[in-house]
């Protein structure tokens, strides 16, 4: 099936969902939908009531084919942020005839979730680039994109997409999707870079409160920037170390992109590869584009160990300009071979996810919300917080009880002074305080009682802490009628 039909036959299975949940989802306040089946036909389409903000940083990226049985829980983590990947060919299968009815709906469906809408807008291979794709992926023939022949005709494209999502809540376009791999992007990173330039002109002649998003380079040529940068700098051993904690449940898996490195030499070689140094070259290519401000929000995709949150935080405050949003549209765990056991997956999930939140990265979306049991690679590679039919697992759970504690509320790391006893995050709400904490050892830190405390699993019901709270390594929710440092002041 082309991409171009897929759309299609994804509006229609939206529209025929709409159908049987409109009499449960439907209130006197909901503004009218826009007409499925169908693009509106005036050039900005008429959405209604529109997003106003991101309130809560956790979030997650689903296949909309199973919007039924995914939206229960996608109410459950309103607030948040999630992205949809759109292509010219794919939208304009034939030039001068757009098709927007698939993500019509799609915007339409995010808005009445409360769910914030990110676009990332590629081009593909198609009459607006000449050539023939290279990389074919997955049941929606996805290809790589390439430079378009007409730039003017591109910025119309463009023009056009701001105009009509804006109006739906759309602030924030990414371009492209990381190009390092040759499978998304067939240019080189001059190419890309100016393609960007050209976007980010209309993105804001079109929407001035538009935000211009780069492509988010891959988590894997992310672990090797940050090995990179510091063995540039002349900090070998620091870049070793990094490197091993980035990638040490990725070793391997991708034959010799990612091999195991003990010394320079070994990382040194690993870094001169063609496939890293081509990553290397992009990542570069963006980092420029956010020094001089042609981006302005950088995003971030990390599918790596919790362990390799650090490095990369290093890595984005050495790296991006003061004051540039950090998000990351896609975190997720790849662990091809991983173990089945739901509660260390989940406890896992957490602490990438509170560690990023601490470290100042602004949205954080879970990719995916539920695996795809019919892919081609035949198992669950990224783990997902649902079951495939969206049964909600214990990931899942903790998810949204994070989403529950940080939504309206000021995220802070934790105080510098606990930090060899204790790992985590703080979600401050007026006079209240909830704590995501773990032990930063095998030893366990017993938090005092404090006034108002209530104490339990991360996900599930919390129960008076009168006695105080015992922190192991597994993730531990704490909430507290008192300032983060009052709470954390006497630990034991």
């Amino acid at each position: 099936m082309n991409r171009s039909r897929r759309l299609g036959v994804l509006a229609a299975a939206l529209a025929t969902t709409l159908l049987v949940t409109a009499a449960c989802t439907a209130r006197d306040d909901d503004p009218p939908a826009p007409p499925t089946g169908a693009a509106t036909p005036s050039a900005t389409a008429a959405p209604g009531r529109a997003v106003t903000g991101v309130s809560n940083p956790f979030g997650a990226h689903w296949d909309w084919s199973r919007y039924q049985q995914f939206a229960p829980y996608l109410r459950r983590i309103a607030g948040s942020a999630t992205y949809e990947e759109i292509s010219w060919c794919e939208i304009e299968h034939t030039s001068g005839q757009p098709d927007w009815a698939g993500l019509d709906e799609i915007a339409s469906r995010s808005r009445e979730l409360g769910i914030t809408l990110h676009l990332k807008i590629r081009t593909g291979v198609c009459w607006a680039t000449g050539g023939t794709a290279r990389y074919t992926r997955g049941a929606a023939n996805k290809t790589e994109s390439a430079m378009p022949t007409d730039l003017a005709a591109y910025q119309r494209f463009v023009r056009s997409v701001v105009q009509r999502y804006g109006p739906y809540g759309v602030r924030e376009y990414a371009i492209e999707n990381e190009v390092n791999a040759p499978s998304y992007w067939a240019g080189s990173p001059e190419d890309y870079v100016r393609l960007v330039k050209a976007a980010a002109e209309t993105i804001r002649a079109t929407d001035p409160q538009a935000l211009v998003v780069d492509s988010g380079i891959s988590s894997v040529a992310y672990g090797m920037g940050v090995a990179d940068r510091l063995v540039r700098a002349g900090r070998v051993s620091e870049a070793v170390a990094a490197y091993q904690a980035y990638f040490q449940r990725r070793v391997g898996t991708r034959g010799q992109q990612i091999p195991a490195v003990t010394g320079a030499e070994q990382l040194r070689k690993a870094l001169g590869t063609d496939t890293n140094s081509r990553s290397l070259r992009f990542l570069a290519a963006t980092e420029s584009l956010l020094a001089d401000r042609t981006v302005d929000v950088r995003q971030v995709h990390f599918y790596e160990h919790f362990s390799g949150v650090a490095p990369l935080l290093d890595h984005l405050r050495a790296t991006t300009p003061a004051g540039m949003p950090i998000q990351a549209w896609e975190v997720g765990q790849f662990w091809r071979d991983g173990d089945g056991d739901p509660a260390s997956r989940a406890a896992k999930m957490v602490k990438t996810v509170t560690l990023l939140a601490a470290g100042g990265i602004g949205e954080i979306s879970w990719l995916p919300l539920a695996y795809n049991p019919n892919n081609a690679a035949g198992s669950e590679v990224r783990y997902g917080l649902l079951d495939p039919d969206g049964t909600e697992r214990e990931a899942g759970r903790m998810l949204a009880s994070l989403a529950d504690a940080a939504r309206d509320a000021t995220v802070a790391p934790l105080p510098a002074s606990v930090a060899d006893k204790l790992h985590g995050v703080a979600f401050v709400r007026g006079g209240s305080s909830t704590l995501v904490l773990w032990s930063a050892s095998t030893t366990p830190v017993t938090v005092p009682a404090a006034r108002g405390g209530q104490t339990g699993a991360v996900g599930a019901p919390l129960r008076a802490a009168g006695g105080g709270t015992t922190v192991t390594d597994v993730p531990v929710l704490l909430r507290a009628d008192q300032p983060v440092e009052r709470i954390l002041a006497d630990l034991r």
